[in-house]
């Protein structure tokens, strides 16, 4: 069978890339060996924070009285919290399922394999292998946990983060390896539901080690009053896994000190690995560099017609990112004149409480880059909105360009500040200056006058501060 397309791997990336260029007229196939919707949809973005939301509504039950309401004693069901986030996800896929027979692609139930004169070898669930020809082929294959060489995931006391969405049983102690937005995220999850967590992190930042320093000390200082412990610039040296628990041997690498943490169960968050082996990448020849894919900027390989998109090339490992790249690259497959991607406007969020969004430079690389700056600063402890929610918490942090205004990056703590990034990534797509944020209406109350407060702090015309 022949096709004018064949996607491998229908997770964000590759379900997006494969609608786009049914809608532009080709005839798309898209290879998947499980759930459609990939890791994103059935283990990652929509289960976790279905999780979050239990967590979160069970913060709000204890904390019922700061609102006026009296609730008797609330028990976070640990499984039942498990079984509402799986059929999320589940329902999720459904909707892939459908969104590919109302376009007309034909899904490949196996595992896929470039191979030579642009075909795909699919082995389904049985062995059974079936080629399938295509003038364009797009690796979207996604990417996997990183192991790190010293802690191997056995998937039972020391797991990843799809594990950590099926657990059989709450652990009573959980250490927590990475604080980027896995390890944050799981370490509220489970220290919100009653377990024990220490946070282990290599970077001396500490929690969110890529984010503004303003908002890791932010985050750290809210995880601390909550009970979760972190500890930065520290080293794991050995998991031992002998015996009923874990024993987890950490090192500070500014003092030395060594110490010995008793757990459950060890979740490893140290970042994602791209799946490029055994997908026939060598028997064509394309070229690969750290196990990343190489593309030009519409995502070409150096073979004609092979295509990557996602976590198997460089770049931010996001759905949003591999969703953006599929459609350009489709577009640009049909003939198409898309804008390549600008990859300093990509907005990151992490869902723990409070919420993390950024977008653009931070303080520090804008003064590196040599920009002269402008910095406003706004607490949402200043926020009507903020404080009628409960939730007077964090900031949102602008960075300016003093010479011409041009928003050179929003760094943002605090209750669904996740919602509130998608502003700044507009206004900065369209080259908005400063002084016309200032002069944009926000709605009040509203969290969002949170960032025209801080766009006019940054430019000294601030009115609730």
């Amino acid at each position: 069978m022949n096709f004018d397309l064949i996607v491998i791997g229908s997770g964000p990336g590759g379900y997006v890339a494969a609608i786009r260029a049914s809608q532009l007229g080709m005839k798309v196939a898209v290879v998947e060996r499980e759930s459609l919707g990939g890791i994103c949809l059935n283990w990652g973005c929509i289960p976790t924070k279905a999780l979050l939301k239990s967590a979160q509504v069970f913060e709000y039950i204890q904390h019922a009285e700061d609102y006026g309401i009296k609730v008797e004693k609330a028990e976070a069901d640990f499984e039942g919290m498990i079984k509402r986030s799986r059929g999320v996800a589940d329902g999720m896929s459904k909707g892939i399922n459908f969104l590919f027979r109302k376009n007309k692609i034909t899904v490949l139930n196996g595992t896929g394999k470039l191979a030579r004169g642009k075909s795909v070898e699919v082995t389904d669930a049985e062995g059974k292998k079936t080629s399938y020809t295509a003038n364009n082929i797009i690796v979207a294959t996604g990417g996997r946990a990183k192991e790190l060489p010293n802690i191997p995931i056995d998937g039972k006391k020391i797991i990843e983060y799809r594990k950590a969405m099926s657990l059989p049983k709450q652990p009573k102690k959980m250490v927590v390896v990475g604080a980027g937005a896995i390890g944050v995220e799981f370490a509220y999850f489970y220290h919100s539901i009653g377990t024990e967590v220490t946070v282990v992190e290599f970077m001396e930042q500490g929690l969110v080690p890529r984010e503004d320093p303003d908002i890791s000390k932010e985050l750290g200082r809210t995880y601390k009053k909550k009970g979760i412990k972190v500890l930065g610039n520290t080293a794991v040296e050995t998991v031992n896994t002998k015996g009923r628990g874990c024993k987890v041997t950490v090192k500070n690498r500014k003092t030395g000190k060594v110490e010995e943490i008793a757990c459950d169960v060890v979740l490893s968050a140290a970042g994602v690995a791209p799946n490029t082996e055994n997908i026939g990448l060598e028997t064509l020849g394309v070229k690969t560099d750290r196990g990343l894919i190489s593309v030009d900027e519409y995502y070409q390989t150096n073979v004609p017609g092979i295509y990557a998109i996602g976590d198997v090339i460089p770049g931010p490992a996001l759905a949003h990112v591999a969703s953006a790249e599929g459609i350009t690259c489709v577009e640009k497959m049909a003939g198409h004149s898309p804008e390549p991607i600008d990859y300093n406007n990509i907005p990151g969020c992490t869902y723990c409480v409070p919420e993390v969004a950024s977008v653009g430079y931070t303080e520090q690389a804008a003064k590196e880059a040599g920009y002269e700056i402008k910095v406003g600063k706004f607490p949402f402890s200043a926020s009507g909105k903020a404080k009628a929610a409960g939730a007077a918490g964090g900031f949102v942090k602008v960075i300016f360009d003093a010479k011409y205004g041009e928003w050179l990056g929003a760094h943002m703590i605090g209750y669904n500040v996740t919602e509130l990034v998608a502003e700044v990534v507009a206004a900065r797509k369209l080259e908005t200056t400063g002084h016309e944020i200032i002069k944009s209406i926000h709605p009040h109350p509203t969290m969002s006058e949170a960032i025209m407060e801080a766009t006019a702090a940054a430019y000294d015309e601030v009115i609730h501060l």
